[in-house]
């Protein structure tokens, strides 16, 4: 690990909010908030760098360009400490979920919020984080001003977040360097008698060893039937000889939580298991052939879909092949037969190829990085099949 640190230059995250109030300019919207949870935390971190733990946590930017951070009533000084907003409210309405009433405590409202940024009289309210947004900041909203519009403004952030900047790059290959070393440990260390969960603790370990912030994202460790399982939590299972192991990874640097994903089996794969890898494989590196800046991305996805279907594997898919990779490690655009966008130079995906039968699964994983020329593969390590004996 390198004695400096990989991270978002502060003079980023101020020109972050000066862009951000360019486009609530556009869109006509009077002021713009942008919520986030501890989970789905991005959305305020990437304007201020605080990532709220318990509580939840609000951005609020004017056209004008002045900013605001709002945070729970027990948030003080830990946002004092981290954020890169110096204009800071505690407000009841983003508190936790045990929902305390923090008598005595002196707390803001949104129209304090908005005063403090030179908003008065919104008619026009965008919201982003739209799908984290609760009911008390919606019923807040409504009450400080209940004649205005409160408009679903998620279009804002991915507008802002969806090309990279080479800090940005910058972190995310960091986070893919240390879940290769973590992957690394795991093929040293697994065995059969290993409980998914103990395998977890190897990767933990290993992340934060080599300098990881957090998991960039619960760890997978999933073995026999529950590697049929696209999303999933690792369990007490005991893994046995012959299991197909499916292990997602990676480290969370400066808020950016890319992920790699292979699978492994313990012991011999059978002639199905080894068909459906190598097929996966193969769609896999197909996926990097077909992007490059200026092509639509529903192209790609029909054209993964339909390799599925010339190959006869149809029954084994699923979703596909890519989707959004930054801050958090699904987040959008989607590459779906659906999506009517260009590929943009410096946009980053998961290139992510999951298919299963009805007895396991596997997925192979790794980011992508849209070029002029083609798509760079931000993860080549450990690439192998892997019959772990």
């Amino acid at each position: 690990m390198s004695n400096q640190r990989i991270c978002i230059p502060d003079s980023e995250y101020a020109a972050r909010v000066q862009k951000a109030a360019g486009l609530v300019a556009k869109e006509g919207y009077d002021v713009f908030i942008a919520n986030s949870n501890e989970a789905d935390f991005a959305n305020v971190r990437y304007f201020s760098g605080y990532w709220p733990l318990f509580e939840i946590g609000g951005a609020a930017i004017a056209p004008s360009g002045k900013a605001a951070l709002m945070i729970g009533p027990e948030s003080g000084e830990y946002a004092r400490d981290r954020s890169k907003i110096a204009n800071i409210h505690k407000m009841v309405e983003y508190r936790e979920s045990a929902d305390p009433a923090y008598p005595g405590v002196k707390v803001s409202n949104f129209k304090d919020v908005f005063a403090s940024i030179g908003v008065t009289d919104p008619k026009r309210i965008g919201v982003a984080g739209y799908l984290v947004t609760t009911m008390p900041v919606y019923e807040g909203l409504k009450a400080a001003f209940p004649n205005a519009q409160i408009i679903n403004a998620d279009s804002i952030m991915t507008s802002l977040r969806q090309i990279k900047s080479a800090a940005e790059i910058a972190c995310l290959r960091e986070g893919f360097r240390i879940g290769e070393i973590a992957f690394g440990e795991v093929l040293k260390k697994i065995k059969p008698g290993m409980t998914e969960l103990q395998v977890v603790g190897l990767v933990q370990q290993s992340l934060y060893e080599n300098g990881a912030e957090y998991e960039a994202h619960p760890v997978y460790s999933l073995s026999g039937l529950n590697t049929t399982h696209a999303i999933s939590r690792p369990t007490h299972r005991v893994m046995q000889k012959g299991d197909m192991v499916q292990f997602n990874m990676a480290g969370r640097v400066d808020g950016y939580s890319p992920s790699i994903g292979r699978p492994i089996c313990l012991g011999k794969m059978t002639p199905r298991q080894k068909e459906l890898v190598k097929f996966g494989l193969e769609a896999h590196y197909k996926t990097y052939e077909w992007i490059k800046a200026g092509v639509i991305a529903s192209e790609v996805a029909k054209k993964f879909v339909q390799f599925y279907k010339d190959r006869g594997y149809e029954s084994t898919y699923l979703y596909g092949p890519c989707h959004g990779l930054g801050m958090l490690e699904v987040e959008k655009p989607w590459v779906e037969t659906i999506s009517e966008y260009p590929m943009q130079e410096n946009m980053t995906f998961q290139a992510d190829t999951f298919l299963h039968d009805p007895d396991f699964g596997l997925r192979w994983e790794n980011g992508l990085l849209v070029t002029a020329d083609g798509a760079e593969m931000m993860s080549k390590s450990h690439m192998e099949i892997y019959e772990i004996e």
